[in-house]
């Protein structure tokens, strides 16, 4: 589709490297060197196009139920943000925090920022190079931290009850952290894909070894965790926090996957055992009663919510 008239003038010669559809004919474009947000004319405003460079220092992004907030902060330039829809704000952060790490030098010339994970205090970032790491409440910012597929003289992935551990060595030291069960089988997709196909091999195994002569000893932990190349989409829950302190991720997305402990006997075991009297049974019937009631006054206005939420939503199409 061919771009309107105020976004060309804009773009120049620059490539146009992604494309994101904001709703209604509004688009978010990003080049090699910014990000440009296109507003068609509407009941609020007149057309607009505003951009964004991506020479920032700090990437936040808050989310609310409809809209959610993408803060660029530039450090003594000042910070500058951007609304969007939240169903859309993965979509438009990927490509921004890809032409980011590219003008900061973190990827190289060439290098393909595969997939981003985002969690509520994890960021993972899969490049055709590297794997980028930022924890904490930013998205991304200087304290990240990077590991080079070339370091890697290994991958295996540990699953447990809260999370699964994501376990990279590099010669004599580990790097650890962990994702939620839900989201880890598309992460390791995605992570045993680049890391192969950098490394031109066709298997973890033949992976494994081709780099045992860097002196890697594994015997260790062979049976700590199975490296599993399959996979599965990513999820909305996350784990706990992690062994190293580090905050579990997926809090602001989703909840924690809470697995109980043993034993067969529940807290419904034996329940109305001692119910059988007249007084008791009216009790649990007006109580059933009740919450039907309460239920149905819910939806009701759930109902009205929503319709209130997208007739702004229609107005303002993600202003």
């Amino acid at each position: 589709m061919e771009l309107p008239e105020a976004v060309r003038s804009v773009v120049g010669d620059e490539s146009v490297a992604a494309r994101v559809s904001l709703g209604g004919e509004d688009l978010l474009l990003v080049t090699p060197t910014r990000t440009v947000v296109y507003r068609a004319e509407g009941l609020l405003s007149d057309e607009s196009v505003r951009e964004y460079g991506h020479d920032v220092e700090r990437i936040a992004v808050e989310t609310k139920r409809r809209k959610a907030k993408v803060r660029l902060d530039y450090g003594t330039g000042g910070e500058q943000s951007l609304s969007i829809p939240t169903s859309r704000v993965d979509d438009a952060l990927h490509p921004i925090l890809a032409g980011v790490l590219n003008a900061a030098a973190v990827t190289d010339p060439g290098e393909t920022v595969k997939r981003t994970f985002r969690f509520s205090e994890l960021t993972v970032v899969v490049t055709s190079a590297r794997l980028v790491k930022h924890v904490g409440g930013a998205v991304w910012d200087a304290g990240h931290e990077e590991f080079p597929y070339d370091d890697v003289t290994d991958l295996r992935f540990e699953e447990g009850s809260h999370g699964t551990a994501v376990v990279l060595r590099m010669g004599g030291r580990q790097e650890r952290f962990k994702t939620p069960n839900d989201s880890a089988r598309e992460l390791r997709e995605a992570l045993v894909a680049a890391l192969l196909d950098h490394a031109g091999h066709d298997s973890l195994e033949a992976f494994r070894a081709a780099r045992a002569g860097d002196g890697e000893g594994d015997e260790a932990e062979a049976g700590e965790g199975m490296a599993v190349e399959g996979l599965s989409p990513l999820g909305s829950e996350s784990p706990e926090s992690t062994d190293d302190g580090q905050s579990g991720a997926g809090d602001a997305v989703t909840g924690v996957d809470v697995v109980g402990g043993g034993g067969e006997s529940s807290p419904e075991a034996g329940a109305g055992a001692n119910v059988d009297t007249d007084a008791d049974a009216d009790v649990a019937a007006e109580l059933a009663a009740l919450r039907e009631q309460v239920e149905r006054q819910g939806e009701r206005i759930d109902a009205q919510r929503e319709l209130i939420d997208q007739l702004i939503e229609e107005l303002r199409r993600g202003r």
